[in-house]
């Protein structure tokens, strides 16, 4: 009798940790009839994006090593919109939007596209920000770094090592993210814990010992060779 007890218990604490860290996907398509909105539904697919929505997802709670509940942002349910609009995509209150124009005039390999840019805008819904004190071109730079480490980039980005200033985002920051999780693993991951409040240059300092603009020279000097 006890150990039936214990057992119903522990499927009962199972369920209820379950339905916790779940995660609703919904895909909506409300591009019509556009070219982009034909070229999503033939090779693309609802199916195919709630999967890679999941995906993202697992992959990026790997990424900032959040193992638990707590540790990662409360979100309940993301919505993917696909519509026309301009831009490329764009992630706000658990929700991203992807632009059918650009699905539709995409004209490398659609999917694998797609999918770098779902990882990308994923990231958002996931990482700290710092309470919005976080700089814009840090905030791009993980979600890029996500990317590349998924290996979904596309070929028109920047080479390591290539670059102007370290905070301008993009490709560009998540090359140099990624020199910097380099010298010392799980950089990024703490990086992002230590934003979920708030965000100060001496985060950096205190992870690797060095200020930004000193690993940036470091970084620069080591493709310069």
């Amino acid at each position: 009798m006890f150990h039936c007890k214990f057992v119903l218990s522990l499927l009962v604490s199972l369920a209820v940790l379950q339905s916790i860290s779940a995660v609703d996907y919904v895909v909506t398509n409300k591009a019509g009839s556009s070219g982009g909105s034909v070229r999503f539904k033939h090779e693309i697919g609802i199916p195919y994006s709630k999967q890679t929505l999941e995906s993202a997802t697992k992959f990026i709670w790997k990424i900032f090593q959040q193992n638990s509940v707590a540790e990662r942002k409360n979100v309940q349910k993301v919505t993917l919109i696909i519509e026309n609009m301009d831009g490329v995509a764009y992630a706000v209150n658990n929700e991203i939007h992807v632009n059918a124009n650009y699905l539709g005039n995409y004209t490398g390999d659609l999917k694998r596209e797609f999918t770098g840019v779902l990882y990308h805008e994923m990231t958002h819904i996931w990482q700290w920000d710092g309470n919005g004190q976080t700089p814009g071109g840090l905030i791009e730079g993980i979600a890029d770094y996500v990317r590349l480490k998924a290996k979904y980039i596309p070929s028109h980005w920047v080479k390591p090592g290539q670059g102007d200033k370290w905070d301008k985002g993009y490709d560009v920051t998540a090359r140099f993210l990624d020199y910097c999780n380099s010298l010392k693993s799980g950089f990024v991951a703490e990086l992002n814990k230590k934003m979920r409040s708030g965000y100060k240059a001496t985060y950096v300092v205190n992870l690797l010992g060095k200020t930004v603009d000193q690993l940036w020279s470091d970084y620069k000097a080591k493709y310069s060779q």
